[in-house]
């Protein structure tokens, strides 16, 4: 069997995996916003309301194709009853058309106003996703704060609500971005409390990668997880430093090679020593399946998903044909990290540390205790503006 007829029964696999899974998954949430799960019953209408911020980074953070000192984030609020939701969507570079701009002109589109029930879940976040392509940032902002919304309707926490056992959650990594020896024996005194170590790869002189892990490897025998956003070009090359890297400790890789390179990436993952994991060629849903046999394993980001209610559906449908999954994140403040967090007792590798590379937090919310990810019991998604 051909490659294109693999992944097209692939497909098929997994759309009845998840229609199957999904129903499952969903049923605690469904079955929690009933009424009779309700602890009263309310009335009223939702109100929307937003507002960009700008989050400062500890150090300036360097990956493939991107360096910064700041990062764009929107806030945004839903409150119902009196009680108020809270979600984020970060803004990183490569999110194209999402700015401060966009985001707040696609926001200002959104009439929550006509639903009378958070609990809509599926409707709502329809109704949102349908208003216009893209914008997944700040669609998963309004996914997150429904979420944080009804879990405190609930008075649950959202993991809680969706089934999971918080004692599951897997340790976090903390990300070394691309930098000097200087610098990244620097940030390596940062990662004293964490058990994982994200090193980012993918610079445009190969030297300089094998730099950076032989400095981090002078500092510590942690595992790492090594990320080469699309910035090895050559899938012999390629192999060459996953073998590398492996041989030194790592764990998995993330996007060796650009989003559709699809042949020379299954080239790669069938001789890879270590998993492979699709980050910028997994956005949505419907890529994981074709995603199968192309990739080990997928990174699921919020930001890029539309939020919690897909994410959940994506675990299914990796869990469906047999894909590995990793929880990532981007630069965020305690909002946004908290919301992905509650999911990460269903995935195999998380990456949910943007709020401990910034100096101006605006939320109290999940910690990190060594290095293990610690889900509170707070309702919703467990974030509290300070």
């Amino acid at each position: 069997m051909n490659r294109r007829n693999f992944i097209r029964l692939s497909a098929a696999a997994a759309g009845a995996g998840v229609a199957a899974g999904s129903l499952g998954s969903l049923g605690t949430l469904t079955s929690c916003g009933s009424t009779a799960g309700r602890k009263k019953t309310r009335s009223g209408r939702m109100k929307l309301s937003f507002k960009p911020i700008m989050l400062q980074m500890k150090h300036v953070f360097n990956i493939s194709g991107f360096s910064s000192s700041e990062r764009p984030s929107v806030l945004v609020e839903i409150t119902y009853d009196g009680i108020t939701g809270y979600g984020e969507g970060g803004l990183p570079p490569y999110l194209i058309g999402q700015n401060h701009e966009t985001v707040q002109q696609f926001l200002s589109k959104i009439d929550l106003e006509q639903f009378s029930d958070p609990f809509q879940l599926d409707d709502i976040l329809t109704y949102v996703d349908n208003i216009a392509p893209g914008f997944t940032s700040p669609k998963s902002a309004v996914d997150i704060a429904l979420h944080d919304l009804i879990g405190k309707l609930l008075d649950v926490p959202t993991w809680q609500m969706f089934g999971y056992t918080a004692e599951k959650a897997p340790d976090t990594a903390y990300t070394i971005g691309i930098d000097t020896e200087e610098m990244i024996r620097k940030k390596m005194l940062e990662t004293e409390p964490y058990n994982i170590i994200k090193v980012k790869l993918g610079a445009p002189d190969i030297e300089a990668d094998k730099m950076l892990i032989n400095t981090v490897r002078s500092m510590t025998d942690k595992p790492i997880v090594a990320d080469a956003n699309m910035g090895w070009k050559n899938k012999h090359l390629a192999l060459e430093m996953i073998h590398w890297i492996a041989e030194r400790g790592a764990l998995m890789i993330e996007q060796p090679l650009p989003v559709n390179v699809f042949d020379d990436m299954a080239w790669i993952t069938e001789r890879s020593p270590i998993p492979t994991y699709g980050d910028e060629s997994c956005q949505r849903l419907q890529d994981v399946p074709r995603l199968q046999g192309i990739f080990h394993g997928i990174n699921i980001k919020l930001i890029k998903c539309t939020g919690l209610y897909e994410a959940r559906k994506m675990i299914s449908t990796a869990e469906a044909v047999g894909m590995k999954v990793m929880l990532g994140c981007t630069t965020e403040t305690s909002c946004g990290i908290s919301a992905a967090a509650q999911v990460t007792p269903k995935v195999d590798f998380a990456d949910v540390d943007g709020n401990l590379l910034i100096s101006n937090d605006m939320f109290d919310g999940i910690k990190i205790v060594d290095g293990k990810i610690i889900l509170n019991n707070r309702p919703g998604i467990g974030a509290i503006p300070l």
